[in-house]
C-alpha cells in the first residue's frame, strides 16, 4: 500500500500533457486524487479524449493558467517544462512543493534503483544494465527518460529499476537513494536551458548526492566524484583491484576488472571503443548493486543496442551507412567518429540540426584527424561549416536528402558515411527517430540505384 498523504487534500497541478505529464494524470486518477492539468500548447492532447480517460479532472490549454499555478499546493511538473520562466515562476505560491515524476516515485517507493546520467551514452548503458537484470534473472524495468514512466509501473513487483535520468529529472529529484549511480560524463548540452556549464555540471552531479554506490569515469574530469561514499572507477586504462578498465593480454585488448581478463573487445556485439567504455560502466553499476561479474560479462554477447545509436543500415552498395540520429550534442558525435574510424577508408560525416546553443568548436580537432568530408544540413549548418579545420572538404545543402545524395556521390565502396548530426531535431523533424528513420530510408534508396 502507498502511502500517499502528502498528496491527499491537496490542490494539484500537472504541468504539461506528455509522456510522463499523462503518467501522472493516471497516477492521480487510481489513486482517486483531484487534479488539474494544464499545458501551454493548444494542440497538446484531444480535450475529449482526455474528458474520457480523466472524467474529473480539470484542463487548461494554450497558455501556462496564471491560476491554477497560483492556487496549486504540489505541482508535478513534466521535464521538458523549465519552470524558471517568468509565466510560471512568477505566479507560483511560496509553500508550493514542485515534483518531478521519477521524484514521486521515490517518495512512494523503495524499489532498488541502478540510476544513469551523462550527456552521452546513457541511453546505450542503462539499457545494457536492464539486458544484464534480465539475463541473470532478475526483473529489471527499464524507466525515466527512456522505456516507461515510472509511475506506469510503480505498483509492479521490480527487483531492480534501470532508470536513465536527464538533466531536466534530475532538478526535480531529491529522494531518490540509488543502489549504484553514475555520470556517464559531462559535455556542453542544453544550453539554451542551463545556461552555462558550471549549472549543467552542478544539476548532474545531484545523483551523487542520491546513491550509495558511486559509479565514476575516471577519464572525464569534468564529471569527478569528490566524497567519501563507496567508488568504482571505469576508463580506457588497465584498472587499479576492484575497478574496470582495458589491457591488452595475449595480444587482445579486453575488458578488465582489477588484472582480471573479462572479454575481449573484439567479441562484443557494440563496435567502437566508446561501446567498450558503456560495456565497462554497465558491468560497474551492476556490480555495484552486488551482480556477479562472471554472469553479467556472459550475457554481454546478447545484447543488441539501440536503434538509431551507431546502427548500421542495410544497404547493397558495400558502403557502411552509420545511422547514428540519437547523437545530438557534440561529445556524442565526436565518441562515434573516434569509434567508427578506419585508416584506410573514407569517413564522411553529416551533421546538423539545432546547436542548442552548443559550442561545435571541440569537433575541429577529431574532424581535422580523422573525417574526409563534412556535409552539414539544418538550422545551425553554418556554424558547423564554420568550425571546419582546412583539410576537410566542406558542404552546406538544404536538407538531409541532399547531404545523403552528395555523401554517396563522393564515397566508394568500403567508405562510411555517418549520420551523427550533433544538433537536436526539432527544427526539421518531429525527434530524432524520425531523423533516423528518414536518413535511413534515404541511404538505401540512394544506395539501391548505384549499387
Amino acid at each position: 500500500m502507498l502511502d500517499i498523504a502528502f498528496l491527499q487534500d491537496k490542490r494539484i497541478l500537472v504541468l504539461g500533457a506528455g509522456l510522463s505529464g499523462l503518467s501522472c494524470a493516471r497516477f492521480l486518477t487510481k489513486q482517486q486524487l483531484a487534479f488539474d492539468l494544464n499545458d501551454s500548447r493548444a494542440n497538446a492532447i484531444d480535450p475529449n479524449q482526455f474528458s474520457q480517460d480523466f472524467p474529473t479532472a480539470g484542463l487548461s490549454l494554450g497558455r501556462w493558467d496564471s491560476e491554477l499555478i497560483a492556487n496549486a499546493d504540489i505541482i508535478l511538473v513534466s521535464p521538458g517544462i523549465d519552470t524558471s520562466i517568468a509565466e510560471i515562476q512568477t505566479h507560483l505560491s511560496p509553500t508550493c512543493q514542485m515534483y518531478g515524476d521519477v521524484e514521486l516515485y521515490c517518495r512512494l517507493k523503495q524499489t532498488p534503483i541502478i540510476a544513469i546520467t551523462g550527456s552521452n551514452g546513457k541511453s546505450t548503458v542503462v539499457s545494457l544494465v536492464a539486458h544484464l537484470g534480465k539475463c541473470l534473472g532478475y526483473n529489471t524495468q527499464l524507466a525515466g527518460n527512456i522505456g516507461v514512466p515510472p509511475l506506469d509501473v510503480i505498483d509492479a513487483d521490480i527487483d531492480f529499476l534501470a532508470l536513465e535520468l536527464s538533466s531536466f529529472q534530475l532538478e526535480t529529484l531529491s529522494s531518490m537513494q540509488a543502489v549504484s549511480a553514475t555520470l556517464l560524463n559531462l559535455c556542453d548540452d542544453h544550453l539554451d536551458r542551463h545556461k552555462t556549464l558550471a549549472n549543467y555540471r552542478a544539476i548532474k552531479q545531484r545523483i551523487y548526492q542520491q546513491t550509495d554506490c558511486v559509479v565514476v569515469n575516471r577519464d572525464d574530469q569534468a564529471s569527478a566524484y569528490q566524497g567519501d561514499k563507496r567508488q568504482i572507477s571505469f576508463g580506457l586504462s588497465a584498472p587499479t583491484s576492484g575497478n574496470f578498465g582495458l589491457a591488452t593480454v595475449d595480444d587482445k585488448l579486453q575488458l578488465m576488472f582489477g588484472e582480471t581478463p573479462l572479454i575481449a573487445v573484439e567479441t562484443l556485439p557494440l563496435t567502437g571503443i566508446h561501446n567498450a567504455i558503456n560495456c565497462l560502466a554497465a558491468l560497474a553499476l551492476g556490480y555495484g548493486a552486488n551482480w556477479p561479474i562472471d554472469k553479467m560479462v556472459a550475457a554481454l554477447g546478447s545484447f543488441e543496442g539501440l536503434a538509431h545509436r551507431c546502427q548500421r543500415v542495410e544497404t547493397t552498395d558495400q558502403k557502411i551507412w552509420i545511422n547514428d540520429s540519437k547523437a545530438t550534442n557534440v561529445g556524442a558525435t565526436i565518441a562515434a567518429i573516434e569509434g567508427l574510424t578506419s585508416p584506410d577508408k573514407q569517413l564522411v560525416l553529416i551533421a546538423g540540426g539545432q546547436g542548442k546553443g552548443a559550442d561545435f568548436s571541440p569537433l575541429t580537432k577529431v574532424l581535422a584527424k580523422h573525417v574526409n568530408k563534412l556535409i552539414v544540413f539544418g538550422q545551425d549548418k553554418a556554424l558547423l561549416a564554420s568550425i571546419a579545420p582546412t583539410n576537410v572538404a566542406v558542404e552546406q545543402v538544404g536538407s538531409l536528402n541532399d547531404a545523403v545524395c552528395i555523401a554517396n556521390q563522393s564515397t566508394e565502396r568500403g567508405d562510411t558515411i555517418l549520420f551523427s548530426p550533433a544538433c537536436a531535431s526539432l527544427d526539421m523533424f518531429t525527434n530524432y527517430i524520425a531523423r533516423g528513420n528518414a536518413f535511413a530510408r534515404l541511404a538505401q534508396e540512394v544506395s539501391s540505384c548505384t549499387a
